[in-house]
């Protein structure tokens, strides 16, 4: 069973459902959950909040509400992650914010710099570099890393 498969049967057998926020993975998280039959059962929904205008719009978040936290951080992904899960008032949450490439960010984070976290039941969180700048193949890491996150916090539930 491969891992989304196995996220989506822990989710509809446990009836759990889970919101998502995206940024530098550009919607690949949410497409990959919504790949699965039956995944209207626990997709809650998710934004690609890939800027300051998008966060507010799709999430509600003003630049003050972020206190002294930067995108593409930890602290970032964890809040992102917790606020996306009470907004749609969904079990889980899943956060992504980063740097896909082919250039690095304007917080000076290098070109495969992620940032990801889980908010429930369980809560995890990991940044991963993956050193080089190869948007698309960045993207899909990003995905395949934020979905093995989720298991792993599924896992431990």
């Amino acid at each position: 069973m491969s891992v989304i498969e196995e996220v989506a049967a822990l989710l509809k057998a446990r009836g759990e459902t889970i919101a998502v926020a995206e940024s530098s993975a550009g919607g690949l998280i949410s497409a990959a959950l919504l790949s699965q039959g039956g995944a209207s059962a626990y997709y809650r929904g998710g934004a690609i909040v890939y800027t300051p205008k998008a966060r507010a719009a799709l999430m509600g978040l003003s630049r003050e509400d972020m206190g002294q936290m930067r995108s593409a951080s930890e602290p970032y992904a964890r809040f992102m992650a917790t606020h996306a899960r009470q907004r749609m008032n969904a079990t889980w949450g899943l956060a992504e914010t980063g740097a896909a490439g082919p250039s690095g960010n304007a917080y000076g984070d290098a070109a495969g710099h992620c940032c990801l976290a889980v908010s429930g039941p369980v809560d995890l969180s990991l940044v991963i570099e993956t050193g080089h700048g190869d948007r698309a193949a960045n993207m899909e890491t990003f995905r395949d890393t934020a979905l093995k996150l989720l298991l792993d916090a599924l896992r431990a539930a």
